[in-house]
């Protein structure tokens, strides 16, 4: 039997075919780079922007300048406390947005305080202050 009397798919046809595939498997990696992206772009962002010391412990005034609502839930102040009943729990600050914490202490005047605010998922924020 003759090889050239055989019928095969056209270049035009193969052409057609290869890009298809091609555009089909770009979707499908577009789609997934794009889910995985999503999960990094609710990004924490909380900067501690002042310290004021009261009578019974500090007021930590927090400005939230990330994509995200930040709860947070512990805060430790040292040195000498470390304490999850600091704060209330999940103390809501809205992304764009800043809000004041009261932390409850005894300091004592001239004394440096290292001030950790910690989110529900596990992000550190810290400053550190000095007492007047």
């Amino acid at each position: 039997m003759n090889t050239r009397s055989r019928k095969a798919l056209s270049p035009v046809v193969a052409s057609i075919i290869l890009i298809a595939v091609t555009v089909a498997v770009s979707i499908a990696v577009a789609a997934w780079m794009g889910a995985l992206s999503f999960n990094f772009m609710n990004t924490e962002q909380l900067s501690i922007t002042s310290v004021g010391f009261t009578d019974t412990g500090a007021t930590v005034t927090v400005s939230n300048s990330g994509s995200t609502d930040i709860a947070l839930t512990t805060a430790y102040v040292t040195p000498g406390y470390a304490s999850t009943d600091l704060i209330d729990p999940d103390v809501p600050v809205p992304n764009n947005s800043g809000t004041t914490v009261n932390l409850e202490f005894t300091w004592t005047h001239g004394s440096t305080y290292q001030i950790k605010l910690m989110s529900t998922k596990g992000n550190s924020f810290t400053y550190s202050a000095v007492a007047p």
